[in-house]
C-alpha cells in the first residue's frame, strides 16, 4: 500500500490530531489515527461509512473525548472535555443534517446560547440582529436576520448555519457532506463562501462520498479505513483510482458495473403525465429491462414526477398504460398492486422505520405473505427478511437489530428489499447512492444492473452525472417541471445533460 506523503506547508499546521484511538464496547472505532489541518487550506476526510470520520469529528468538537492521542492547536495539546471547550478553541462543526429551529429567526438560530446581553444580563436584540446581518452579508448571503427559519429554503438554512458557526469566531471549520441536498448552482455558491473562508485563513475540514466536490474544493485529503488513517497528502498528486484503494482495500475497476442487459418490449407507456404545480407533459416508454436515468437540477420536478407514478400525488392530466394495459393509479397501494415500487430519497424518513428491526422492514409491504388466519407468523417474516438479505448481501450482525443502526448503504438494501418483496414489474430509485460510500455505490450499481438483467425496469433519479451516464441506457432530463430531452446513451456526455439541465442549450 502506497501511501502519498504530504508536502510541507509554507504556514504551519493550525490543528493536529495525532496517534487519536478510541473505543466501544466491541468496537475500536479509532485506531491511532492522524490528521492535520493548516490555515486558509481545505483537507478532505474520505472513507466508507463506517470508516470512523464521524467518531473523529464527535472527538474534535468535544463531544467524545479520546482514549489516546493528543489534539494539538497551535502547537499547544489542548483537552476538549465538551463541545463547549471546542468552540472556545474556535473548532465548530456544520453538519448535514443542521440542527436549526424553524420558529425562531434567523438571528436567534445563529446566534442561540450565546446571544449579546446588556447590563442587566438580557438578550440584546438590536446588536444581536446587527451582528446577524454583517455575519449574513459577509458571506453573500441574501437574507434578513428576522426572516423565520421555516420560510427558507434548504439551500439558505445551510448558509444560516455557516453563519452561526462563524458566529463563534471559528478558526477550524468542519463542513460534514454540507452538499448532499443542495443543487448545482447551490453547491457552486456554497464553494465560492468556503474560497472566501480560506482566504480568511481558516481551516476546513470536507467530508464528502462525491469525488468531483472533493478535487474541486479541496487542496489536500486523509484517507480512513476501518478506523485507521491508511494515506494523506495533496490530492494534486493523487489520482481517484489511488484513493479509492486506501479507502476500500482493493482496486474497484467498475464503479459502475454496467451490464449489457437484452432490452425488451414496452412495459410502461407515460403519456402527458401533468401536475398542477409540479410537472408538465411528461411523456416516454420505458421497456423491459431497461434503466431509464432521470436528470436535472434540485426543483426541476422529478422526484414530484416519480410520487406521481407511485400514488403519493395525484396528476392533472395524463394517462398510463402498463403492459399494453390502461392503469389508474390513486394511492400506492394501486401503485404496488400494479407492480411499480418507489424507494424514496430521504430513506430514513420515509423509506424505513428506523426503529423497527430488520426484519419487520422488509416483510412490512407483503404482510400478507407471512399472515394466516390474521395472524402475524414470525418465522415466516425472519425467513422472507433472510432471502432478501441474502441476495443483497445486507451486513448487519442480526435480522432483528434496528434499521437505524446500520450504515446508510445497508439501509438503502432494507428499503430496495422490502420492495422486491413484492414481485414489482418497475422499480424507482430516488438518488439511490446519496450519501454512501464508494464500496456501497458499486454494490447497489451492481445490483441494479442485476435486477435489469432479471427483466425488472428501473427509473433511477440521480444528480450525480457520473452515475446517470455510468448505469443508464438511456437519460431523460428534467427542466422547470418539463422534459428538456431523451437521449440513448451511445454518445452522451455530461455537458450535454448540462446544458439540458440549466437550458443552456
Amino acid at each position: 500500500m502506497s501511501v502519498v506523503q504530504a508536502v510541507p506547508e509554507v504556514l504551519p499546521p493550525l490543528l493536529e490530531m495525532r496517534g487519536i484511538s478510541k473505543s466501544f464496547p466491541g468496537v475500536k472505532a479509532l485506531d491511532h489515527v492522524d490528521v492535520t489541518l493548516h490555515p486558509g487550506t481545505v483537507t478532505a476526510l474520505i472513507g466508507e461509512n463506517g470508516a470512523g470520520k464521524s467518531t473523529l469529528v464527535k472527538i474534535l468538537t468535544g463531544i467524545y473525548q479520546p482514549d489516546g492521542g493528543e489534539i494539538v492547536v497551535d502547537g499547544v495539546p489542548v483537552h476538549f472535555a465538551n463541545a463547549e471547550a471546542a468552540i472556545r478553541s474556535g473548532i465548530t462543526a456544520i453538519h448535514q443534517e443542521t440542527v436549526l429551529f424553524d420558529e425562531l429567526s434567523v438571528a436567534e438560530n445563529i446566534f442561540l446560547g450565546h446571544a449579546p446581553r446588556n447590563r442587566l444580563g438580557l438578550v440584546n436584540w438590536g446588536a444581536m440582529n446587527a451582528r446577524a446581518a454583517a455575519l449574513l452579508t459577509s458571506i453573500d448571503a441574501p437574507i434578513s436576520p428576522y426572516t423565520r427559519l421555516k420560510d427558507l429554503s434548504i439551500a439558505h438554512r445551510h448558509l444560516v448555519a455557516i453563519a452561526r458557526a462563524l458566529s463563534v469566531e471559528a478558526r477550524v471549520v468542519i463542513m460534514d457532506e454540507p452538499t448532499a441536498a443542495l443543487s448545482y448552482k447551490e453547491v457552486e455558491d456554497l464553494f465560492q463562501i468556503i474560497e472566501r473562508l480560506k482566504r480568511q485563513g481558516k481551516a476546513i475540514l470536507f467530508i464528502s462520498h462525491k469525488f468531483e466536490e472533493v478535487y474541486q474544493i479541496a487542496e489536500r485529503f486523509v484517507v480512513f479505513r476501518d478506523g485507521r488513517s491508511i494515506g494523506s497528502g495533496l490530492l494534486s498528486q493523487t489520482g481517484q483510482d489511488e484513493i479509492v484503494r486506501m479507502m476500500v482495500g482493493r482496486s474497484v475497476e467498475h464503479v459502475f458495473p454496467k451490464m449489457d442487459v437484452a432490452i425488451g418490449n414496452t412495459i410502461l407507456k407515460v403519456s402527458g403525465y401533468s401536475h398542477p404545480t409540479e410537472f408538465n407533459e411528461i411523456s416516454f416508454d420505458l421497456r423491459r429491462g431497461e434503466i431509464l436515468g432521470l436528470y436535472g437540477l434540485v426543483g426541476a420536478g422529478r422526484s414530484e414526477f416519480c410520487q406521481a407514478l407511485f400514488g403519493v400525488t395525484h396528476p392533472s392530466a395524463g394517462a398510463l398504460e402498463l403492459e399494453g394495459r390502461r392503469i389508474d393509479i390513486r394511492s400506492p397501494a394501486d401503485a404496488i398492486a400494479a407492480g411499480i415500487v418507489y424507494v424514496p430519497e430521504e430513506r430514513g424518513r420515509h423509506g424505513a422505520v428506523l426503529q423497527m428491526p430488520i426484519f419487520q422492514n422488509i416483510s412490512m409491504a407483503t404482510l400478507g405473505k407471512t399472515t394466516r388466519a390474521g395472524f402475524l407468523r414470525q418465522a415466516e417474516e425472519f425467513a422472507l427478511a433472510r432471502r432478501y438479505a441474502e441476495r443483497l448481501d445486507l451486513r448487519a450482525a442480526a435480522l432483528s437489530v434496528p434499521v437505524g443502526t446500520l450504515s446508510g448503504g445497508n439501509q438503502q438494501k432494507v428499503v430496495i428489499g422490502k420492495w422486491l418483496a413484492t414481485k414489482p414489474k418497475v422499480i424507482i430509485l430516488d438518488e439511490p447512492t446519496k450519501g454512501i460510500d464508494i464500496g456501497s455505490k458499486a454494490a447497489v450499481h451492481a445490483f441494479m444492473s442485476e435486477l435489469a438483467g432479471e427483466g425488472l425496469s428501473v427509473i433511477m433519479i440521480s444528480s450525480e452525472l457520473p452515475e446517470i451516464l455510468g448505469m443508464s441506457d438511456r437519460v431523460l432530463v428534467m427542466r422547470e417541471g418539463r422534459m428538456a430531452g431523451l437521449w440513448e446513451r451511445d454518445g452522451l456526455d455530461a455537458e450535454m445533460l448540462v446544458r439540458a439541465a440549466t437550458g443552456n442549450v
